[in-house]
C-alpha cells in the first residue's frame, strides 16, 4: 500500500526558532507521523532571525527562481533546505528578501506586528504550493500550524481547486491561541481579489482581524484540531461551531497516534466544499 503523504506547514519549527507551543508541537508531530509510516514534507518561512550557518541552510537552485505576484508586485521565490539529523527529517524554507530578511519573525523590535503580515502569509502559502508542484509531490493532507498558514484552506478550496496536482488534497488546520492584536491591511480584500478570489470569498475579510480569519479557516478546512490546551473563549466557540471533522486537544503522550488517526479520517471523509 502506498504511503499517505502529509505536508506540514508551520510559521515556526524548533530548533530553527526558539521553543514555543507551535514550534515544539510541529517538530515532534512531524517526526512522529513520519516514524509511524507516513511520508512527510515540512515547510516554514525563512525568517531573518534564523541562523543559516548554524543550521546549515542552503538554497535549492532547481526549486528557486519562480516569481509570484502579490498585490501587482513581483516577488522572487527562494527555496532553502536544512536537515534535523536527529529526526532524519528535512525542512524546506520559503524565502524572499522583502518579506523575510528582516531580523524578526512576525513582530518588530517594539513588539508591533509587521504591517505586511497579510502579504507574507499569502506569499508563504502560495510559495509552498508552487514548490510542492515543482517537487512533483502530491500531498493527501496539508497540516497547517500557526496563523501565517491560515489562508491555506482557502487557497486549496478556491484558487487551486481545478489544479490536478491538488485534486484530492485535504487541509487540516491546527488551532493555537497565538494570534495577532491588530487587523491586517485594510486593503487585504483587494489583494485577495487581485490574486483571483471572488467576491463571495473576500466578503469574509471586510474586517481582517484574527477572529474573522479564524472563522474563514473553519469554513474552508476539511479538519480542525486544537493545539493549545486551553483555547480562548472566541476560538473555542469557533472550533465548536465547525462542521468539518474535528479533533480536540490531545495530551502529548497520545498526540502522534491521535493525529495520525485523525489524518486518516479526514482523508477518507467526503469533501464538504
Amino acid at each position: 500500500m502506498e504511503k499517505k503523504k502529509v505536508l506540514f506547514i508551520s510559521q515556526e519549527i524548533s530548533p530553527f526558532l526558539p521553543k514555543s507551543e507551535v514550534s515544539t508541537t510541529v517538530r515532534n508531530l512531524a517526526q512522529g507521523i513520519q516514524e509511524g509510516g507516513k511520508e512527510i514534507r515540512v515547510f516554514m518561512p525563512r525568517f531573518g532571525v534564523i541562523n543559516e550557518r548554524r543550521h546549515q541552510l542552503h538554497e535549492v537552485i532547481r526549486l528557486s527562481g519562480m516569481n509570484m505576484i502579490i498585490d501587482d508586485t513581483d516577488h522572487p521565490l527562494i527555496i532553502k533546505v536544512a536537515s534535523i539529523s536527529a529526526a532524519r527529517m528535512q525542512v524546506y524554507f520559503i524565502d524572499n528578501d522583502e518579506y523575510f530578511r528582516r531580523k524578526s519573525t512576525v513582530m518588530d523590535e517594539n513588539e508591533n506586528f509587521h504591517p505586511d503580515n497579510d502579504e507574507r502569509s499569502m506569499f508563504f502559502c502560495r510559495g509552498v504550493l508552487e514548490t510542492v508542484k515543482k517537487l512533483g509531490w502530491q500531498p493527501d493532507v496539508i497540516h497547517c500550524n500557526g496563523w501565517m498558514t491560515s489562508l491555506m484552506p482557502m487557497y486549496i478550496k478556491k484558487l487551486y481547486k481545478d489544479d490536478p496536482h491538488f485534486t484530492n488534497t485535504k487541509v487540516i488546520y491546527n488551532m493555537f491561541n497565538e494570534g495577532f492584536n491588530n487587523n491586517w491591511d485594510s486593503k487585504f480584500t483587494e489583494k485577495l481579489k487581485f490574486d483571483g478570489f471572488t467576491d463571495d470569498v473576500t466578503a469574509d475579510f471586510k474586517e481582517p482581524n484574527f477572529e474573522n480569519i479564524s472563522k474563514a479557516v473553519v469554513k474552508y478546512a476539511d479538519g480542525i484540531s486544537v493545539g493549545s490546551e486551553e483555547l480562548t473563549a472566541e476560538l473555542r466557540a469557533i472550533f465548536d461551531s465547525a462542521e468539518c471533522e474535528k479533533l480536540d486537544f490531545v495530551a502529548e503522550e497520545n498526540l502522534t497516534k491521535e493525529v495520525s488517526e485523525f489524518i486518516d479520517k479526514v482523508i477518507e471523509a467526503e469533501v464538504l466544499i
